[in-house]
């Protein structure tokens, strides 16, 4: 067997040599392994820091205590945890192409990702709500949304992804009648790669994305229609009114159309790097598992880069966060009142 030109060595080697039906282990090159490492390990740094300010920033400013911004926070903490427990584990895996945690671990690593992957788009999902409320029916929105119904929303996303994600691989959902060919084909000792049927495949798939996904594009496409139409009017206030009173609703207005641009293009990037995934992983079942390997775990890395990038759109839309974020780094969030400092300007 030969994988040079895949930049491994020539030699096909055993994960635990001593061990009856033990996966096999091709060694990547160093040239190539070094450099992943030092790229998996900036990416893992990043996540875990860029999220960390996020939920940081939120919880400790009093003035960022709004129910958009509590779901924003519980995202963060969805990546943080992504960043800090599955990213770790799943970059030696990817570079040493086997798994030497044992089997338990393995379940609870792959039952943690799919918690994970399922919570952040229920929390999407709530979010393209909350944003609908804010943008097109505004005048209910303090009626529709508030701190409690936000935090119900919290409290669903988070019990519905962990019922789905320890569910479906502790119960063996994922490989329920291929039982047989699984434990004979693609069971081996130091591997640990989430398999699913053809019916598990397509069921979870379009429960946990598709289906959330279509129903968020259609939200966001509403809001943008409604937000456009806004703008015009608004437009055309301000071209005959300047009274201070139709000043604060035009701001207001216009914060709730950034917000709910900036949240869309967080639910875009969502998609852009967990679809393909979605997309490989729903064809690789129905195709008789002929994608390769490589190709698969390439695409979980594109889905997990998706928490990396998270907190780069707060701070590139958000200027509330880059204030908070320079107020973080030099410490002056444990000045007397810093909770109360005002980063949004009316």
């Amino acid at each position: 067997m030969n994988f040079s030109q895949t930049g491994m060595t020539a030699d096909t080697q055993f994960c635990y040599d001593s061990v009856n039906k033990s996966c096999l282990r091709h060694v990547y090159l160093t040239a190539i392994r070094a450099p992943m490492y030092l790229f998996f390990g900036v990416t893992i740094i990043f996540t875990i820091c860029g999220n960390l300010f996020v939920i940081v920033s939120i919880a400790h400013f009093k003035q960022l205590h709004t129910p958009t911004n509590f779901l924003v926070l519980s995202l963060a903490v969805v990546d943080l945890l992504l960043g800090g427990f599955i990213m770790p584990p799943s970059m030696v895996r990817s570079l040493e192409t086997c798994w030497y945690y044992g089997d338990l671990f393995c379940k609870i690593h792959e039952s943690v990702g799919v918690m994970l992957c399922t919570a952040s788009i229920l929390h999407l999902s709530f979010i393209s709500i909350d944003r609908y409320f804010a943008v097109c029916e505004p005048l209910k929105y303090k009626t529709k949304i508030n701190v409690y119904v936000a935090f119900n929303m919290i409290t669903v996303s988070w019990s519905i992804s962990a019922v789905t994600g320890f569910g479906m691989i502790f119960l063996e959902l994922n490989i329920m009648g291929m039982e047989d060919v699984y434990y004979e084909t693609f069971y081996c000792i130091g591997g640990c790669a989430l398999i699913q049927s053809e019916a598990s495949s397509m069921i979870s798939s379009t429960l946990s994305f598709y289906i959330p996904g279509f129903i968020m594009i259609g939200i966001y496409l509403k809001i943008f229609l409604v937000a456009r139409r806004q703008a015009r009017t608004i437009q055309g206030i301000v071209s005959q009114s300047k009274t201070s009173q139709d000043s604060r609703k035009t701001t207001s207005s216009k914060t709730e159309r950034k917000a709910a641009k900036t949240l869309g293009i967080v639910m875009g990037v969502f998609l852009c790097c967990w679809m393909p995934f979605f997309l490989c992983n729903t064809v690789n079942a129905i195709f008789n598992y002929s994608v390769p390997a490589v190709l698969l775990d390439s695409l979980v890395w594109l889905g997990y880069l998706n928490s990396t990038f998270n907190p780069l759109v707060y701070a590139f839309f958000y200027s509330w966060f880059r204030k908070a974020l320079v107020m973080i780094v030099f410490g002056k969030i444990f000045q007397t009142d810093s909770s109360r400092t005002k980063l949004i300007t009316d």
